[in-house]
């Protein structure tokens, strides 16, 4: 969920003084690349069309429950193995044509779907079941919005980015806590004492994520060579994209997004009715009326247009 953090990094170092364009070109080349992560042999009819502009990324952080890392440049272990992990977070990231902000979208981890070949079932089991190619055709499949790229960091992975960076400030019922690495995963983790459950959960993913950026884009940051030079490391060693999103593509991103600031991003939850009880399991019931409209937002580069006729569960100053 972090693919965001490291373009605007990229781009604040890019423009500190004395820093040149062969910074970006060095740290872009160092990322962590993953190969046959798009689904195939999926039917024409299930295959949704490419946007109307801009991009859409899909973003994943892993529960992998393992002791070794799974994603990134030090990985030593899978990124996916059948059963042994899941989906902890996931959020489609639509950058639009005329760069201007980002639009993130929380997908509940327990939301009931249709998972390809598997009936209906959490959304966060199409990972656990098939890896990124079964999660990436269940999203598309539910939204008919066209994801152009994935980025993947585990539980491991999003502890060093927070060590790394000085931890986060965070306000918690009222009071600011500085919170390290561990402690943000617990944060970003809890459900179960919050009023709303798992749409307090993502909002709280949300906020650490706006923190993080508001953070690494101070110019302080940037004032140690040193410094910023280790946070890249870091960062480009925790976080995992697509094999199609090369350096050029990627270089590219950054630079078409260099205006855009965590003041340029909304956050927001997927529609939904609520929650439910089904086979036992406590689900997340999307909306079926709602939901379509933001997707169709997305497909038409239009969630501009979409949020000024529309009230959306959004990301507010602080969270629970």
């Amino acid at each position: 969920m972090l693919l965001g953090a490291f373009a605007l990094l990229a781009v604040g170092l890019l423009m500190v003084g004395g820093v040149t364009w062969w910074a970006v070109e060095h740290y872009t080349g160092k990322v962590d690349r993953l190969s046959g992560v798009f689904p195939t042999r999926v039917p024409a009819a299930a295959q949704p069309a490419p946007s109307r502009g801009g991009q859409t990324f899909l973003l994943v952080g892993v529960d992998s429950r393992s002791e070794l890392p799974t994603t990134g440049r030090d990985a030593k272990a899978p990124e996916w193995k059948y059963g042994a992990q899941r989906s902890d977070t996931m959020m489609l990231v639509h950058l639009p044509a005329d760069h201007s902000g980002a639009y993130v979208v929380s997908l509940p981890r327990d939301a009931w779907v249709d998972i390809p070949g598997h009936g209906k079932a959490k959304l966060n089991a199409a990972f656990s079941w098939g890896g990124p190619p079964l999660l990436i055709d269940t999203v598309q499949r539910l939204t008919k919005v066209r994801v152009d790229h994935l980025a993947v960091i585990d539980w491991d992975g999003f502890k060093k980015l927070t060590d790394s960076v000085g931890g986060v400030d965070l306000v918690v019922n009222g009071a600011s806590r500085r919170m390290n690495g561990t402690q943000a995963l617990a944060y970003v983790r809890e459900r179960h004492h919050l009023a709303r459950g798992d749409f307090d959960r993502t909002h709280r993913q949300q906020y650490f994520l706006r923190t993080l950026l508001a953070k690494v884009m101070r110019p302080s940051t940037f004032a140690n060579p040193v410094k910023a030079a280790e946070v890249l490391d870091d960062l480009t060693a925790a976080v995992s994209v697509d094999d199609r999103l090369d350096g050029g593509d990627l270089r590219a991103l950054l630079w078409g997004n260099k205006k855009v600031r965590p003041g340029n991003m909304v956050f927001m939850n997927a529609p939904a009715r609520g929650t439910g009880t089904i086979s036992g399991q406590s689900v997340v019931l999307l909306d079926p009326g709602a939901g379509p409209e933001l997707w169709r937002a997305m497909r038409e580069d239009a969630v501009d247009i979409y949020l000024q006729s529309h009230d959306v569960d959004r990301l507010g100053a602080t969270t629970p």
